[in-house]
């Protein structure tokens, strides 16, 4: 009997493929019936073969030390500094963003391993809903479902493709480990592009971050930005060879939608234009995008569904991870007193200061629910609690005194949910993975890139929060606007990539961010600064065909 493909090559088993993680879209595993009752209706089959699929789509957004993580701490939008030994965890954080992350680095292993056990899932169900549209071509629903399967696993491995760039593409849940090997970068961006146009007609053209039947699901529009991000991206993903300093053009990379032949530029027009028509649009209010209620946006592309009663598993650590301990205790929830950031693109504390700042971030004197300053201990005495912005090191010693518990801005972003549980990580804001105004600024990008005039498209999102309107908006400009509308959203990594700046000069990539003397040598010792991440060591000895990416 043939060796079967392990979710991620290192940890899970086949059985626990329909396994439940939570009551999401009310799942009910397969493993509480025989087979024949499991699939005996549409409904049924729904359940037991796409619905559980959607369970741990919170890790990619709000899990400790996943996919999130790799892509905001590795970037220069927030940093996790060491505070007097706090945070110090053998050097995991500070080396994410000193991008010392080498090839035995948690977030790297984590994130390759829940991603590939979400892709063996994904297979059981094609698997499974490909012998059911064999047996009975007569019954629509099966291949809806297929469809919908393939959309899903496209977007993990979306993901991957990102992350990791040479990655193994594994179809089916029977292929031998013998068969596991890697395929170059290019062969993995058309794999994905070619499961989600051909998953397009048979998606719902409904809303995903809107409560009823497709909550959380991977509806059309959802498949559109995905697409549309692979187009903008295209140079990147095409590019085998990232080290050499090249890439392939993206007016020379060609999509196909509704039948016309266009560049990648152009595709990720197209598809901005198509979310568009179906309806989506900028929120009134900048900040009801990350409300406690915020299904009702019209902005939300994808979201996760986060609710403390009905999906208890769902845990989001972001916001509890960046607030102080007496910030959080005076909401009664906990604060771990960690993630920060400094706040340079906003231009913090000058006459021009952007709105978003202070929707963005915590920073100066912070005050409670009630309006009232919350004070902290230091020194025997009881201070107001004030966050430094520009105040973050690397590593924090006793010299820095107060700061070394309130430097750094906080994630404001996301509205505190007075019946937030487990200490707010279980809150009732949906978590948001696209939205409308990044795909505004996206068309603004790729019109640029083709010589055009995007400044109405970015001049849509600055009037949306009051800022003032640009002219002749140029690439340098659109990635700030970028880091000013998206911050905290796990997007930065990939724009500073596609800019080529992820890897420059660390002088100029920590511009206001300060080091002690205590530091790594990151100016020297530059292991794993790439704009890929390295294979865990662990997952390479386990298999002989896979190979380390270049740079490590």
């Amino acid at each position: 009997m043939k060796k079967k493909f392990i979710y991620s090559f290192m940890i899970a088993a086949a059985a626990a493929a329909f396994s439940s993680c939570s009551n999401f879209l009310e799942e009910r595993p397969t493993d509480a019936f025989d087979e024949e009752t499991a699939f005996q209706s549409p409904t049924l089959v729904y359940v037991n073969t796409v619905a559980s699929l959607y369970n741990n789509m919170f890790k990619i957004m709000g899990n400790d030390r996943h996919v999130y993580d790799l892509n905001t701490f590795s970037s220069d939008e927030a940093m996790l500094p060491c505070r007097i030994g706090d945070w110090e965890d053998g050097g995991l954080w500070q080396n994410i963003f000193l991008h010392r992350w080498g090839t035995m680095n948690d977030l790297t292993k984590n994130s390759w391993d829940f991603l590939y056990e979400q892709i063996g899932k994904c297979n059981q169900s094609v698997d499974k809903l490909q012998a059911f549209a064999e047996e009975q071509p007569d019954v629509e629903y099966f291949k809806v479902y297929l469809e919908e399967v393939r959309a899903v696993r496209a977007f993990f491995y979306y993901e991957l493709l990102d992350l990791f760039a040479r990655v193994p593409l594994v179809t089916s849940s029977t292929t031998p480990m013998s068969e596991v090997k890697q395929s170059e970068r290019s062969v993995v961006f058309n794999f994905v592009r070619s499961e989600l146009e051909e998953a397009l007609p048979y998606l719902s053209d409904n809303r995903s971050n809107q409560k009823g039947e497709y909550y959380g699901r991977i509806t059309k529009p959802v498949a559109y930005m995905i697409l549309a991000k692979l187009a903008l991206n295209a140079e990147v993903y095409a590019d085998d060879n990232w080290t050499d300093g090249n890439r392939p053009a993206g007016k020379n990379i060609k999509f196909t939608v509704d039948g016309k032949e266009m560049n990648a530029w152009e595709a990720t027009i197209a598809y901005v234009d198509k979310l568009e028509a179906l309806g989506y649009k900028l929120q009134g209010n900048f900040s009801e995008n990350f409300a406690v209620a915020n299904e009702t946006s019209v902005e939300n592309i994808f979201t996760v569904p986060m609710d403390p009663v009905a999906y208890p598993d769902a845990k989001d650590y972001n916001v509890v991870r960046t607030r102080h301990y007496d910030h959080a205790t005076a909401y009664g929830q906990s604060g771990w007193n960690g993630s920060c950031a400094t706040v340079n693109v906003f231009k913090f504390g000058t006459a021009d200061e952007d709105p978003r700042c202070k929707l963005t971030y915590f920073t100066g004197e912070v005050t409670g629910p009630d309006g009232k300053t919350i004070y902290t201990e230091w020194d025997g005495q009881k201070v107001p609690l004030k966050y430094e912005p520009n105040a973050p090191k690397v590593y924090m010693d006793a010299s820095d005194g107060l700061l070394v518990k309130t430097a750094g801005a906080r994630m404001a972003k996301y509205e505190f949910d007075q019946n937030a549980q487990d200490g707010g990580n279980l809150h009732g804001n949906d978590c948001v993975i696209f939205r409308f105004a990044d795909a505004l600024l996206m068309k603004a990008e790729a019109k640029i890139r083709l010589g055009q005039n995007g400044d109405d498209e970015v001049n849509q999102v600055r009037n949306r929060v009051g800022a003032k309107p640009l002219q002749n908006v140029t690439l340098d400009t659109l990635l700030d606007e970028r880091m000013l509308e998206l911050a905290w959203e796990g997007v930065r990594r990939q724009d500073l990539i596609r800019f080529g700046k992820f890897t420059e000069a660390t002088v100029d990539r920590y511009v206001g961010v300060k080091h002690s003397a205590s530091s790594l040598d990151y100016q020297e010792d530059k292991t794993g600064y790439t704009t890929v991440f390295s294979i865990y060591a662990d997952i390479l000895s386990l298999n002989p065909n896979l190979t380390q990416n270049p740079g490590y």
